[in-house]
């Protein structure tokens, strides 16, 4: 019986070391044939032109090609599913921001996909927002935009890229922590409010800074304050949102990488590493940086503590603002 049991240790100890091998061979020969990265977003937006400064140096370190695919559409929900729905090989991924993976699952009760079907990658940069008016809003400052919204309760409206989208979740973050109260309304993106804002049909945004920074000097936007608690590099005139006025206000955007779920961890890992190694590079991190976006490199794990982390946060903005699928 001893025998028997010694016999079945040992080739169940085997079967692991093979299985583990097996693993490490796959994170090592990676990639074996073409990288599609997918990405939810129309071509010109922050996501796709991160990835598109990444893409030629993932590129020629893995001595594949590696592809990038927009498929926008339904709140991201087109781009997801193709990743969702693709073999687990690291072949296919997907590059997005939060509103896939925080608010579509909290605002919408129904949707193509889970968050469980991905898993993270890499968190490989978060992006600062610009609280922005067209120049016919009488408000030089953030203090003077609260009084006179207060005076006229639902009378000035901002634009976002859709209902669920982080430019909408961010001013309902503001009119939650300031008392306003403001009216929505829906663009197909973020260049398309800024374009209303700049022909004086939309009043304000809270936009990707690299959407707002080019017309700064054109005196045809206003800037009232940066999204993070620190000032942005780029604008560092612009006070940020606790400076103004509202204590307690800190957003950004996350920018990451997933693979569908049963992606082998080696693979993962193998991805995570080359990805933050290009970011990094001094002259890659130059080019994100000039377009407001700041290299993290945090790692799949460290990655979802942060999702599970913004996730509470933002439940309680939505639960707050009563922010529902419009």
């Amino acid at each position: 019986m001893r025998s028997t049991c010694t016999r079945l240790k040992t080739a169940l100890l085997i079967a692991l070391l093979a299985a583990c091998g097996v693993a490490d061979a796959a994170g090592a020969e990676f990639p074996t044939k073409t990288v599609r990265i997918v990405i939810p977003f129309s071509a010109g937006g922050a996501p796709d032109v991160l990835m598109r400064i990444v893409a030629p140096h993932l590129s020629e370190k893995w001595k594949q090609p590696v592809v990038i695919e927009n498929k926008p559409g339904a709140n991201t929900n087109i781009g997801t599913v193709v990743v969702t729905k693709a073999e687990p090989d690291g072949h296919t991924l997907l590059f997005t921001s939060d509103g896939t993976f925080i608010f579509n699952p909290l605002i919408y009760s129904s949707m193509p996909y889970s968050v469980a079907e991905l898993r993270p990658v890499s968190l490989v940069a978060t992006a600062s927002f610009l609280f922005a008016v067209g120049t016919h809003v009488e408000a030089r400052s953030i203090a003077e935009f609260v009084q006179l919204a207060k005076a006229k309760p639902g009378a000035i409206n901002y634009g976002s890229s859709g209902p669920a989208s982080v430019q909408r979740l961010q001013m309902e973050y503001f009119a939650v922590l300031t008392g306003v109260q403001l009216t929505h309304v829906p663009f197909k993106g973020a260049n398309e409010t800024v374009m209303a804002m700049l022909a004086n049909q939309m009043d304000a945004s809270i936009s990707a800074s690299s959407n707002v920074l080019p017309h700064l000097p054109t005196g045809r936007l206003r800037a009232l304050a940066v999204t993070t608690a620190q000032r942005s590099a780029q604008a560092p005139e612009v006070p940020t949102m606790q400076e103004a006025g509202v204590p307690g206000f800190d957003g950004y955007s996350l920018f990451g990488l997933f693979a569908p779920a049963r992606t082998s961890t080696d693979i993962v890992r193998k991805i995570h590493e080359d990805i933050t190694e290009i970011a990094r590079r001094p002259d890659v991190k130059r080019a994100l940086e000039a377009r407001s976006l700041d290299v993290q490199g945090k790692s799949g794990a460290e990655f979802q503590d942060i999702i599970s982390r913004d996730t509470v946060k933002w439940k309680k903005v939505i639960t707050t603002a009563n922010v529902k699928d419009e």
